[in-house]
């Protein structure tokens, strides 16, 4: 697999194609984002890395600020922009009750999600999928970003946001704030 990395070492979805670009999604304010786990662009623990290559899938504890007065939903959005792909590898996607203002760790499990979290599809079904680069690829960004939408989102392209697929949610979603967070991961 190494050798696989090494071919696609210039191949990258990149930062552009993020949610986080998205001009629906870029609001006019900004609020904080931040997690006890790890701190901005340093990398990420084992623990929050897939199971497929021994860690845990574990999605890292997050706190924010109180997002701006009119925020009727929040959109976390946990995407791969370094993936060898045409667009970032979403990693979970979920709308979150605005009077939250933390995930515990493990709050992203799809089997048990933190009360006031509504899982929605992923790269990988629903919940938290955590990192799992191409061996030998280089570091991989996890751009941890959060929405605030002016209006609840109930329905994209008539399905319910839950069978919709990620890109569409994100399309779907307008928002007037936003923040982010940043997590690094390398398999050498």
């Amino acid at each position: 697999m190494a050798i696989i990395g090494k071919l696609l070492k210039n191949r990258r979805a990149g930062d552009h194609n993020l949610a986080w670009e998205l001009e629906n999604l870029r609001g006019g304010a900004s609020f904080e984002l931040t997690s006890p786990d790890f701190g901005h662009e340093t990398t990420l623990d084992p623990r929050h890395a897939s199971k497929r290559i021994g860690g845990q899938d574990l999605s890292p504890a997050l706190a924010w600020s109180t997002p701006p007065e009119g925020t009727a939903q929040l959109l976390l959005v946990v995407e791969d922009p370094d993936a060898p792909m045409g667009l970032p590898f979403v990693h979970a996607l979920a709308l979150l009750d605005p009077a939250l203002t933390a995930l515990p760790r493990g709050g992203l499990t799809a089997t048990n999600p933190a009360p006031g979290v509504e899982l929605l599809r992923s790269g990988w079904g629903s919940g938290y999928t955590g990192p799992a680069p191409v061996k030998s690829h280089g570091p991989h960004r996890y751009a941890f970003q959060l929405f605030a939408l002016t209006e609840p989102l109930t329905t994209v392209n008539g399905k319910s946001p839950a069978g919709a697929k990620p890109r569409d949610v994100m399309s779907a979603a307008v928002s007037h704030a936003r923040a982010r967070t940043d997590g690094f991961y390398e398999r050498p």
